[in-house]
């Protein structure tokens, strides 16, 4: 049962999984990257070709982009100091063939796993960057643009919709509202541990 799993026997159970057709086509399964006592959880849409071949999230020029926008607010996927380490993660587990987008059913097989991976995690903040991931975490269609900007929640935990860094690479402008975005998140952390 997912929902019991510790995280060794998630990211095993990810790596076995057959539970949609996706499992066909994929090279790996990209489980996820960080530490598992990351305050930040930045939760993506689906692996991309590199993604897949490497078996980790965000790789390639979007991957950039974002380890450049989380070291400009003090957050890394590398091995840091507790307080500056992320988890990453995507609602997908496996690369929908030709990036295609996600369908309904291949999220709803791969949901169980996102949803423990944030229980076991227990992230101060939650960063959903992409539409897909705004569906997965918040049951909504809007537009990101109309979702960003302020606090939502996660199951109490705060989370803050901002672009995905795909999109920021094709639309420039949208990087000055992806900066506030993570400013946002950051301050959110910030009031928390002035409050504990």
């Amino acid at each position: 049962d997912i929902a019991t799993m510790d995280w060794p026997a998630l990211r095993a159970a990810v790596s076995a999984c057959t539970a949609c057709s996706l499992c066909k086509s994929r090279t790996r399964t990209v489980f996820g990257t960080g530490s598992p006592r990351a305050r930040w959880m930045i939760v993506g849409e689906a692996p991309g070709e590199q993604e897949d071949l490497r078996g980790e999230p965000f790789v390639g020029k979007s991957g950039q982009l974002l380890d450049s926008m989380l070291a400009a607010v003090g957050q890394s996927r590398e091995a840091v100091p507790a307080g500056q380490q992320v988890f990453i993660a995507n609602t997908l587990k496996c690369r929908p063939p030709r990036n295609r987008n996600p369908a309904p059913e291949e999220m709803a097989q791969c949901e169980p796993f996102l949803v423990r991976q944030i229980e076991l995690l227990k992230p101060r903040i939650i960063l959903a960057m992409g539409r897909f991931a705004v569906q997965a975490l918040l049951r909504s269609d809007a537009p990101v643009g109309k979702l960003r900007g302020r606090v939502h929640r996660y199951q109490g935990v705060p989370l803050i919709v901002t672009y995905h860094p795909a999109y920021l690479l094709r639309s420039l402008p949208e990087k000055a509202r992806a900066w506030e975005d993570l400013c946002l998140a950051a301050s959110v952390v910030e009031q928390q541990e002035a409050a504990a």
